[in-house]
């Protein structure tokens, strides 16, 4: 019999880390090659960890809630054939289990779990709450004691008490305790006072679910970032409306999918980064990073109502037929919850439809660390005023609402609306006659 390490695989660049959200198989359960093993969450999207072979799963190192650190084992699964745990380049089963002294030749990160789990768990076994190995070796060098971990309130699964969490009671008891050694002699100090909600016995009490926690916190540490600001303006689509319904069929019968207007905005907005790149830029503290390559983030809509924000790739180095086909294959596989961590990452600028539920405009919160987004109005049915050669008059055209979002701390007014202006051009110059 051999001994495989279930190890949390590489889910993009940017994500070093993943909390384990459910438990598919328990020990003792029979798995097949591919089947998924367990659930786990990044910051934007859910997925699963299947099984790279056949066996039985006889271990696991990790609980829900828990943060683990990619390329770290989660859990063992007995099967036939040679045992591929005992590696050069990786610690052995074994070595989870001898003594600290062992330990030592494992990485510094699996140190600091392996700590976690055999000692730390001695200074907190008195509490009848449940703390990860993590958070628990997080109190121990913070010096928390017992009976603050009991008083933080826990967002996690049944109130857990989460990597964040902890962080945060941190973050914040450093702070006060600097208030308290330095206070401001002309203005005292004013606590943030939480407004008591009274609730009667005909309120619903709704949880909120683990994305929304996310995107609330994520929302308003935008806000308190960035200084937003918006510029507006109208644009006549009437040549992308009449396109559109001329070629849509054909593209159906021949892709076996829909043209929607999202990939010629897409293409026009692409456009538009390419002629003012300090709109494609993050801010990190007084340094302006340039982004070298333009990653389009498109907001979806999910359906139990929350968002999220899957990114088209160098999309200025896609024709329209190709940004078509990566906004249905993301929009799709968001609908279905079938994204993976890595498609949601390495936005540099995002757009968001609000036209989609009928709003002419809107004021979108930039996506940190991004510095703009842009939200498309409905395409409405309205009189407009055509000029001629001949004369003006009155026709009907198709119009929307180009809002754009920017964070002055970098992007001016000029800049911010020019941008959107070169947007509105593009699109109302659009080529008409080209074909898919």
């Amino acid at each position: 019999m051999a001994k495989i390490e279930l190890k949390l695989p590489k889910m993009g660049e940017s994500v070093a880390e993943a909390t384990i959200t459910n438990w598919l198989k328990e020990v003792g359960d029979t798995i097949e090659e591919d089947e998924a093993v367990l659930e786990i969450a990044t910051d934007k999207v859910d997925s699963e960890v299947p099984s790279e072979v056949d066996g039985v799963l006889i271990e696991k190192f990790f609980e829900a809630d828990d943060v683990v650190q990619v390329g770290e084992t989660i859990a063992i699964i007995e099967t036939e054939g040679e045992d591929s745990t005992k590696k050069e380049d990786q610690p052995s089963v074994e070595t989870k289990e001898t003594s600290a002294e062992d330990s030592a030749n494992v990485t510094a990160a699996e140190n600091i779990v392996h700590q976690a789990k055999e000692t730390v768990s001695q200074d907190y076994s008195s509490s009848e709450r449940f703390y990860s190995p993590l958070v628990k070796n997080i109190a121990k060098q913070e010096e928390i004691s017992l009976e603050e971990l009991e008083k933080i309130s826990g967002t996690g699964k049944d109130a857990r008490v989460t990597k964040d969490d902890i962080l945060a009671y941190v973050e914040d008891k450093k702070s006060t305790s600097k208030t308290q050694t330095a206070p401001t002699p002309s203005k005292p100090t004013q606590k943030a006072v939480n407004v008591p909600v009274s609730v009667n016995g005909e309120d619903e009490i709704i949880e909120m679910s683990r994305m929304g926690k996310m995107i609330s916190h994520h929302m308003m540490n935008s806000v308190q970032t960035s200084a937003h600001v918006q510029s507006f303006i109208e644009v006549d689509v009437t040549k992308i409306w009449n396109w559109r319904k001329k070629v849509k069929n054909d593209f159906e019968k021949r892709e076996g999918e829909k043209i929607t207007f999202t990939p010629i905005f897409m293409e026009a907005i692409a456009k538009a980064i390419k002629d003012f790149p300090l709109i494609n830029i993050s801010l990190d503290g007084d340094k302006i990073i340039k982004r070298k390559n333009i990653n389009l983030g498109m907001a979806a809509a999910l359906p139990d109502g929350n968002l999220i924000v899957p990114v088209i790739k160098n999309a200025d180095q896609l024709n329209l037929r190709g940004l078509a086909k990566q906004v249905n294959d993301l929009a799709g596989r968001a609908r279905g919850g079938k994204l993976k961590p890595d498609d949601t990452q390495g936005g540099t600028y995002t757009v968001t439809n609000v036209g989609t539920f009928g709003s002419i405009m809107g004021t979108p919160i930039i996506n940190q660390p991004q510095v703009a987004i842009l939200a498309l109005g409905a395409i409405r049915k309205v009189p407009a005023v055509i000029e001629t050669s001949e004369g003006d008059f009155i026709g009907i055209r198709y119009k929307m609402f180009l809002s754009h979002s920017y964070d002055h701390r970098v992007v001016n007014g000029a800049l911010g609306g020019q941008f959107v202006q070169r947007v509105a051009q593009y699109l109302e110059n659009f080529d008409d006659q080209q074909t898919l």
